[in-house]
Parts: structure tokens; C-alpha cells; sequence
């Protein structure tokens, strides 16, 4: 049977003492770089888990869960994560934050790391190609957001309504001559489902759709604007409040300001400094508070899986 490694041990190895390595677990900003590095290099290739009691003796939490990111600059995720942190804190736990970059290996390693620290729970922000089935073993103490599944616990979004609610808008303005600015349908929500709603809606009015697609990014959005806009066109519906901020600089360099711009996120910065652009919330701060809370519930035994989904909730 396998010696179950100590804090001396890694004291040893690392060729530290004790007291520095109990430092180090508890994030004391008083050990250095170079010394916390080695320490916790050491603590990751040994596989070594401290003790939730001795944590709590040294002055670390005992409760602690993990939430994973796909992107550190995302307006969505950001707002998400924040009403998250509030919940979270408030219950009192400590939260450690990792960066997918919609990399299923960065986030299985993601996984084992959090894993390997006996964090008490895990959210992660999906992604199409995020491996669903490396959340087997956290026994249903995990919750994916902004990913519709049946595996683990979920909360989605409306991605068809969001982009039906803009529509409707552009429609009640007597504006029918609108194209569309997505992303590749190779991400299934934000590229695949809401491009599929303008699609649908377009066959609905009898219209013949206009669109293009591309990467989350206002530089890619820029570049599609010349391919989708014709002298008729009265307005761009955008997959993205992101999108939408690429789209308005390039109608403000063409002069075309008449064309109205629809966006998804929310984002207060883009109304404030574009007050004519129409922008969807699709509810970013209350699922990620429903995340938190429906994670709580599971690590307390108190809920099984729940699969939601939310519902824009401003216009």
C-alpha cells in the first residue's frame, strides 16, 4: 500500500520547511515566487492533498470549489462570474479560477488539478468540445453553464430567443431588409442555434436571408460587414454583443449609419457609448448565481442533476 505523503514530506522534497509549505497552502503573499512555485510543483507531480482539517488549523478554508472559464476577456463570462463570486463568497467559500481557452485538454487538466486539491465542487463554462464525461467521477458535484446537457447538472442559455426577441424588435421598427452576423456554426449555441433563428425566421416572413459568420471577435465581425451589406440594408442583427461593437465601427467608416445594429450580452459600456444599439440580456448574472446556488445545494446533499435553462430577462 502506497504512504500516504505527509506536509513533511513536501517539505523534504522541496527542500523546504514545514512551516514554509503550510505557508504556501494557506497563500501566505509573504513567501516568495521562486519558493511557492517549487513548493506547489512539487505538491502537483506527488499528487499530495492536504487535509481539509489541518487547512482549517492553519487558517484555510475548508470549503473551496473550482470554476473554469473559457475565456478570461469575456464580457458574458465576466458578468456570470461575478454574481457567482457574491453567491459563493456568501456561503463561504473560497473560489479558484482556471482558464479553458475552449481547450478540452487544458480543461481535463484543469479537472485533475482540482481533483488532486479535493475542492468540493467544480463549474465550468462549456464549449463544443468540452468532454462531458471527465465530470463522471465528481458525483454530481459540478454544474456546467451556457451548455445544454443531460450528463451533469446545467443552466443554458436561450440562444434561439435572444436572437427571435431582437428580430421582433427590428420587425415592430417596419424593418425587413436585415442580415446577420454570427459565428461558426461549429459552436453549437452561440454559432449554431442562433444562426438556425435567423434562418427560421427569415422562412417564417418569407424573406431570403443574408448572413455570414466568422470567430467571436469584433475584428472578424468588421471584416464580415461588406460582405452582408447592400444599399437596401436596414439593419444587422449580430450573434454578440461583441460582434456588434466591430459592426458599428465599420458602418461608422461607410457612412451607414442608418442601419440599425442589434447585439446579445447586455453590455452597459456598448449602450453607453452606442445609445442606438439594441442589445439583448440573456440573463448572464442571474444564471450565474443560479449556478452557485444550484452547486451549494449539490455539495450539501440536498438536490440531485437539474438541467436549466434561462431566459433572457431585458431588452
Amino acid at each position: 500500500m502506497t504512504k500516504k505523503l505527509t506536509i513533511l514530506d513536501i517539505a523534504r522534497l522541496s527542500g523546504v520547511g514545514k512551516s514554509t509549505v503550510s505557508r504556501v497552502l494557506t497563500n501566505d503573499p509573504k513567501v516568495k515566487p521562486e519558493t511557492r512555485a517549487k513548493v506547489e510543483q512539487v505538491i502537483q507531480e506527488s499528487g499530495y492533498v492536504p487535509s481539509k482539517s489541518a487547512q482549517s488549523m492553519r487558517g484555510g478554508s475548508q470549503k473551496v470549489v473550482g470554476v473554469i472559464i473559457s475565456r478570461l476577456d469575456s464580457p458574458s463570462e465576466n458578468k456570470a462570474v461575478s454574481s457567482m463570486l457574491s453567491t459563493l463568497y456568501a456561503a463561504g467559500y473560497d473560489v479558484v479560477i482556471m482558464e479553458s481557452q475552449f481547450d478540452r485538454y487544458k480543461t481535463n487538466e484543469h479537472l485533475d488539478v482540482l481533483k488532486k486539491r479535493s475542492v468540493d465542487g467544480v463549474i465550468v463554462f462549456g464549449f463544443s468540445d468540452f468532454d462531458l464525461s471527465k465530470l463522471a467521477s465528481w458525483n454530481n458535484h459540478s454544474v456546467v453553464i451556457a451548455m445544454d446537457t443531460q450528463q451533469v447538472s446545467s443552466i443554458n442559455y436561450d440562444n434561439n430567443q435572444v436572437i427571435v426577441k431582437a428580430l421582433q424588435y427590428l420587425e415592430g421598427k417596419q424593418l425587413s431588409q436585415i442580415a446577420f452576423i454570427g459565428v461558426d456554426p461549429s459552436d453549437k449555441t452561440t454559432g449554431q442555434v442562433r444562426l438556425a433563428a435567423y434562418l427560421n425566421w427569415c422562412q417564417q416572413k418569407g424573406l431570403t436571408p443574408n448572413h455570414r459568420t466568422g470567430q467571436l471577435s469584433h475584428e472578424s465581425a468588421y471584416l464580415l460587414v461588406d460582405d452582408v451589406l447592400t444599399d437596401k440594408t436596414q439593419a444587422i442583427v449580430c450573434a454578440s454583443d461583441t460582434l456588434a461593437l466591430g459592426v458599428i465601427k465599420r458602418l461608422q467608416e461607410l457612412n451607414r449609419e442608418d442601419v440599425v445594429v442589434t447585439g446579445v450580452g447586455g453590455n452597459e459600456l456598448l449602450s453607453f457609448l452606442f445609445p442606438k444599439v439594441f442589445s439583448i440580456d440573456p440573463g448572464y448574472a442571474l444564471a450565474g448565481e443560479k449556478a452557485a446556488k444550484l452547486l451549494i445545494s449539490q455539495i450539501n446533499g440536498e438536490i440531485d442533476k437539474i438541467h436549466l435553462t434561462q431566459e433572457p430577462i431585458s431588452i
